[in-house]
């Protein structure tokens, strides 16, 4: 099993669609999360600003996991709602959720 943790700003304007999205996800959306082998997966807000998303990975390739979520039909349409309303830290060129490194664990 694998940890990430992931940072990314949410627009002020859009921060209410984003929590009324979130309220009622959709129910094709988390059957693909599952079924990308992610499990416990929560989003935090921080500061009615920036968002701190935690899930843990269990599969074997999570590059062909996410390949197989972002070419879901369904998904692509809930990014469409979702990624107005959310803007990269810029920490990474090109990275839209960052990840980061994980200093600290304990069961």
């Amino acid at each position: 099993m694998r940890r990430f943790g992931q940072v990314i700003r949410v627009k002020p304007e859009k921060l209410d669609h984003y929590l009324a999205l979130h309220a009622r996800p959709w129910p094709s959306v988390l059957k693909m999360i599952s079924d990308c082998n992610i499990r416990n997966y929560s989003i935090f807000l921080l500061q009615d600003n920036q968002l701190f998303a935690y899930f843990e990975y269990t599969g074997s390739d999570f590059s062909a996991d996410m390949q197989r979520m972002a070419a879901d039909a369904e998904t692509r349409r809930w990014w469409a709602e979702t990624d107005p309303c959310q803007e990269s830290l810029g920490l990474v060129p090109g990275e839209w959720w960052h990840n980061m490194r994980e200093v600290f664990h304990y069961d």
